[in-house]
């Protein structure tokens, strides 16, 4: 999807900025490839710079009021792939540029069915000392072998898809370097449902290794009390063909339930905990931290209350969970802020 505007900045007779995505979706860590479409206006006009802003639709809580959550506007990463040039009045130019998808970017897609998470990437373009965010693109990521074999392990072991939505904030004890995580939401199959609600699932995916959190949202009990529990996996890349996933995953299930079941199931303050498991270190590594910036029973995203299929495929994302609103969505909500980028511009941002 493509938007074409005038640089408000310039003004009317500006250049004017399309940039075009390659088509299919990019995984994390993979190479983001396209190109920037510039077309010339009433005067020339020197390009300083071309750059790619990789932006989310983010909840984050909203701490002066009662209101719960609210939607943000999340820049996690930002890209210069050209400029230095003049651009003449009419004239047409292109720049191709292949960029890498931030590693912790979230997951768009499983199975080709959207998930209802909303990411985007926005072209800024560089004027003659001014700058004006002009196009905005959606972006499709799709999941790492690692992190399909998991969702794929779910399913099979009777998981289902209810919704994925991006959280502000950060998880205690891991590597996470966004200011925001996702969050994929499974249903239990019927021997789980006495212990838990839901399980949800996030990655944290690096160069060498994706980690698994898992989170264990409960039902209030003798020994559970209501809250969660958090048990946290490293998985290396190469393991993705190699393991047996439904084996595997049910390890990490009865970790994560006997963990909620037991005394020391809750963190130093009653809050969310982290156990986490060092894989083919031969011992289990136990240690606990606070989940921070988590928020249960607020919205979800556009997924909630999706139909989900189960069965040789694993986990499956039932049809018609995103309409044609998210494309909407990526066009409007992202321009809800305006053309300076107000409203957490900025936030995941590097320096």
């Amino acid at each position: 999807m493509v938007f074409k505007r005038l640089l408000g900045s310039i003004g009317v007779g500006g250049p004017a900025v399309d940039t075009v995505l390659a088509p299919g979706a990019v995984p994390p860590g993979g190479s983001l490839t396209g190109e920037v479409r510039l077309e010339g206006g009433d005067t020339a006009f020197e390009i300083e710079h071309i750059t790619l802003e990789f932006v989310a639709r983010v909840e984050a809580e909203t701490e002066e009021t009662d209101e719960g959550e609210h939607e943000a506007e999340v820049a996690f990463e930002r890209i210069t792939v050209g400029g230095g040039f003049r651009l003449d009045p009419g004239a047409r130019h292109v720049v191709p540029f292949a960029v890498t998808v931030p590693w912790e970017t979230p997951l768009t897609e499983l199975h080709g069915q959207a998930l209802g998470v909303v990411l985007g990437v926005r072209t800024e373009l560089g004027v003659a000392g001014a700058r004006d965010k002009s196009d905005l693109d959606l972006l499709a990521v799709r999941p790492l072998p690692v992190q399909e074999a998991v969702l794929e392990a779910f399913g099979q072991l009777g998981f289902g898809f209810r919704s994925a939505d991006l959280e502000y904030g950060h998880i205690g004890g891991t590597g996470q370097s966004l200011p925001f995580y996702q969050e994929i939401e499974l249903t239990p199959p019927p021997q789980h449902t006495q212990a838990v609600d839901e399980v949800e699932v996030t990655f944290l995916a690096g160069p060498g290794r994706v980690e698994v959190v898992l989170e264990a949202g409960g039902r209030g009990g003798l020994f559970a009390g209501g809250h969660d529990a958090l048990t946290r996996f490293d998985v290396a890349h190469e393991e993705a063909g190699d393991t047996d996933w439904n084996a595997r995953v049910g390890t990490w299930l009865h970790h994560l339930l006997e963990h909620r079941s037991g005394p020391a199931a809750h963190g130093p303050h009653g809050g969310d905990a982290t156990h986490g498991l060092a894989h083919g270190s031969g011992h289990e590594d136990h240690h606990h931290t606070d989940r921070h910036g988590h928020h249960h029973g607020g919205h979800h995203g556009p997924g909630t209350g999706a139909a989900v299929a189960v069965g040789a495929a694993g986990l499956a994302v039932g049809a018609g969970i995103v309409g044609a609103e998210v494309v909407d969505e990526i066009g409007d909500a992202l321009e809800d802020e305006g053309p300076d980028g107000s409203d957490a511009e900025g936030e995941g941002e590097e320096d």
